[in-house]
């Protein structure tokens, strides 16, 4: 079932309001900004927030702080204690029905008996869909759903995502100068942007389940593709650090060193390789700690990338971010599974030897991929840009042209 068909059934099954109040939309606002909190702490569990409201008085607040920890729900409804009864319930997320680490919140607010319930969407977890809306009701407790929709389907754009296709929402993470070069013909590329573009990028890697490169970049570059404390510029990066995602190496023939910084770094290193690469290459990465998954292999020995993001679907993975030279990223491009780019450009010339943002080898127009640009803001020096690939048209089957090894 699709997530839109399950959105249709639960609108057929529960009474959706023509209209809310404006207070309303102000107590499900004030639920979406909570949920923000658990951006860099909840993965790879949604963000959720909650606020318990009786009597005009908000009595009770919470969101999802950790994955295995209490739900957003449980927060507020511990604030709120005695107060919850009768009261309405605002969360950005239909409450959840099933055990898993925790109980079904569904449960926690019938025990405390709540009167309303309005949540800004269902849950596309094909486990819950409807099925919390449903426990509640059955127990004579008010249900509404679709205020500020949008904004909460923005707060998960990953999760939902795997929960509709099985795979998760792919970034692109790139660093250029003003005429579109990321590295000299040599390779060197350390720093195009400054400090504070760099942070921000260390920011995009925490929000991630997954960072993928190529071996190029891991030879070039020896970069660990961890979160630094010391780079992230949040008031708790301290906390932050402790979970690393997890870092993936598209390395066809293993040419990745057992010493690499993104081997040997702090977290879990998957190498995704081919049947073409070296027993005794494997041995030594998997003794340095690296998990090691063996593909067929493809023409010109590429890697299946299609097959690595379904894999890291199913690894739980909501976000993924791809930092990665012009071949790696031309490829994804050109098989269409990046959902966004973010660009960050520096006020610098790099020259025509240097290397191109995208490998992509277009002979007409008609080729040219457009894109759908959604944001552009300074950042220190440097300006970030956000992309949104357009689907229609543009890149068409150009994997051939490539070899990502």
């Amino acid at each position: 079932m699709t997530f839109k068909t399950a959105s249709q059934h639960i609108e057929r099954t529960y009474q959706v309001p023509d209209t809310f109040s404006p207070t309303d939309y102000q107590h499900m606002s004030r639920a979406i900004q909570l949920a923000r909190h658990g951006k860099w702490t909840a993965l790879p569990n949604p963000l959720v927030g909650c606020v318990i409201v009786k009597e005009g008085k908000v009595v009770g607040e919470g969101w999802h702080e950790k994955a295995g920890e209490a739900h957003a729900e449980i927060h507020a409804l511990h604030q709120a204690g005695p107060d919850a009864k009768n009261a309405t319930v605002y969360v950005t997320l239909e409450p959840c029905s099933h055990f898993g680490r925790t109980p079904p919140c569904a449960n926690a607010l019938v025990n405390a008996g709540v009167s309303r319930v309005i949540a800004a969407m269902c849950d596309p977890n094909p486990v819950v869909l409807g099925r919390g809306f449903g426990r509640l009701r059955h127990q004579g407790i008010g249900v509404a759903h679709g205020l500020l929709e949008k904004e909460a389907r923005a707060l998960n754009r990953g999760f939902i995502k795997r929960m509709e296709t099985g795979r998760p929402f792919v970034r692109a993470k790139l660093a250029m100068s003003l005429d579109g070069r990321t590295a000299m013909a040599s390779g060197e590329s350390q720093w195009i942007t400054g400090p504070d573009a760099r942070s921000q990028g260390q920011q995009l890697r925490a929000a991630s389940c997954a960072i993928v490169t190529g071996v190029s970049s891991v030879l070039a570059d020896d970069s660990a593709l961890t979160l630094r404390e010391r780079e992230l510029g949040l008031p708790n990066a301290a906390a932050i650090v402790t979970r690393q995602p997890l870092r993936v190496v598209l390395d066809s023939l293993l040419r990745t060193p057992p010493s690499a910084k993104v081997v040997t770094g702090p977290g879990q290193c998957l190498i995704v390789t081919t049947e073409q690469a070296s027993a005794k290459k494997r041995a030594r990465l998997e003794t340095a700690g690296a998990e090691i998954w063996v593909q067929k292999t493809l023409s010109q020995g590429r890697v299946d990338l299609s097959a690595v993001m379904d894999e890291l679907g199913r690894r739980g993975c909501n976000e993924v971010l791809v930092e990665a030279g012009a071949t790696l990223a031309g490829a994804m491009l050109s098989e269409r599974l990046l959902d966004e780019v973010t660009v960050f450009m520096a006020p610098v010339l790099m020259g025509s030897r240097a290397r191109p943002l995208f490998q992509l080898p277009f002979d007409t127009m008609a080729q040219k991929q457009p894109l759908r640009i959604t944001e552009i803001r300074p950042v220190g020096k440097d300006w970030r840009i956000i992309a949104v690939p357009v689907k229609e048209g543009g890149v068409k089957n150009l994997t051939d042209n490539y070899s990502v090894t």
